[in-house]
């Protein structure tokens, strides 16, 4: 197996180098975000930094409406049609447009009807809601990525986090009020997206102005994309759920103390994306040719997958505790416990972005409404009953079986399904496989 997966990374050196420059945005927003999310936390104190995550979680399952189910069709339209660039970027822009100014409505509509007139929760989701202006020149994200140019992605990112990383180092040593901090993650988004529209103009030699949106386009990526954009409703209820309803069954402290778990254990969830994000053209190409490595690759991208999974899953539990008291102190002493639970989700998140890409692929994405609609009912089932009795730690164990039964159980119900569910159950057993093949 060691001699395999050497022989498919020098085959797959290519995306490989634009998996690197996708990690390297991840890594570096990792390491700064942290840091600085650490002074913030810190400054804020448990019960007003869990207003503020409360907050940006509410926005998140608002603002599911402008990703349209776009993101992996819109990669496979680019690298399929090249000559319909104009048409695909254009025809999204508006989609995504429409989709995300739904989701300001509908935080504005939530927020004079449940919040308080002058609160800091009321600002503060008012402030967070426009995030979601320019969102939609995401879409020019895709473009690089499908044209293995995302070390651009990477400069636009990068350079806005890091231009509000130093803001909030600052709004900490002024004593600056919470408000400050949510205006701080607007800005972010806004930057990022003017710097990618800067980068897009001066790189593709293609003018914004020369997008066309097409209805026949529209309704084509619509009615491959509705079951897609259901079941990221989903994926977002069962990731951003558990924030909001801590907040309505117990209260903002609650909040702060489980979302510094969760910051920690989702903080790894871009390694499985930066790596199958990459992969995928070539794994459209080799499905569109009949290519016999198709399966195998599938397969070691599982194995891959599983094991980075598993071993940050490991190191994580092992260090949760010195972790947080060292970091947060001892407020936020009970997210240790939280973090070793939550951690394990990982191990299905990570499958889960290969299977989320097979099923395009393979055309088959009426599995991905089925399987994270039922992961969605799971977790709010499961948070209903185990948030009032166990707190954070009950939203944590509501995760992971969510995520289990979601992306791996459900796999197995399906004869369509099942090659999946056969690919991760190997890939679970890939760390014996491998040293196996080592000992030899």
């Amino acid at each position: 197996m060691f001699k395999e997966v050497l022989a498919f990374v020098a085959k797959m050196r290519r995306y490989l180098f634009n998996s690197g420059w996708i990690m390297l945005e991840k890594i570096l927003s990792l390491g700064i975000t942290f840091l600085v999310t650490l002074l913030v936390a810190r400054y804020l104190g448990p019960s007003q930094f869990g207003l503020l995550a409360y907050a940006m979680s509410l926005t998140a399952l608002f603002g599911v409406a402008g990703h349209a189910g776009l993101s992996g069709l819109v990669m496979r339209e680019l690298v399929r049609n090249p000559d319909k660039i104009h048409e695909v970027l254009g025809t999204s822009l508006v989609m995504k447009a429409i989709g995300y100014f739904v989701g300001i409505a509908l935080v504005l509509i939530f927020t004079f009807s449940t919040e308080e007139l002058g609160s800091d929760g009321f600002y503060i989701l008012i402030i967070l809601s426009f995030t979601m202006l320019l969102k939609p020149f995401d879409v020019i994200d895709f473009w690089f990525t499908s044209q293995l140019k995302s070390k651009f992605n990477t400069y636009a990112k990068v350079s806005a986090m890091l231009i509000v990383a130093g803001l909030k180092v600052l709004f900490v040593y002024m004593g600056a009020h919470i408000l400050y901090f949510a205006l701080a993650n607007t800005l972010q988004v806004v930057l990022a997206s003017v710097l990618l529209i800067v980068l897009y103009q001066h790189k593709s030699k293609l003018s914004l102005f020369s997008w066309q949106a097409s209805r026949k386009r529209a309704q084509q990526l619509f009615s491959e994309g509705w079951m897609v954009f259901l079941g990221s409703i989903f994926a977002i209820i069962y990731l951003k759920t558990d924030q909001v309803m801590l907040k309505w069954l117990v209260g903002t402290e609650e909040v702060g103390i489980y979302a510094v778990a969760a910051i920690l254990s989702e903080a790894w969830y871009f390694v499985p994306v930066a790596i199958v994000t990459s992969f995928f053209p070539k794994l459209i190409n080799m499905q569109k040719q009949n290519d016999p490595r198709y399966a195998p690759s599938m397969q070691q991208l599982y194995d891959v997958l599983f094991l980075i999974a598993v071993s940050i899953a490991i190191l994580v539990t092992l260090f949760a505790g010195p972790i947080i008291s060292s970091l947060f102190g001892s407020d936020y002493a009970g997210s240790a416990d939280i973090l070793i639970i939550h951690i394990w989700a990982g191990l299905f998140i990570f499958m889960r972005a290969a299977f989320s890409k097979w099923i395009l692929i393979e055309k088959l994405v009426v599995f991905s409404l089925v399987t994270q609609g039922l992961g969605a009912f799971v977790n709010v089932g499961l948070n209903l009953y185990l948030i009032p009795r166990f707190g954070g730690e009950g939203a944590a164990y509501a995760t992971i079986i969510s995520y289990a039964v979601a992306s791996y159980f459900s796999l197995c119900v399906h004869q369509k399904t099942r090659p999946a569910f056969f690919m991760m159950s190997k890939a679970m057993v890939s760390p014996i496989r491998l040293l196996l093949n080592m000992a030899k």
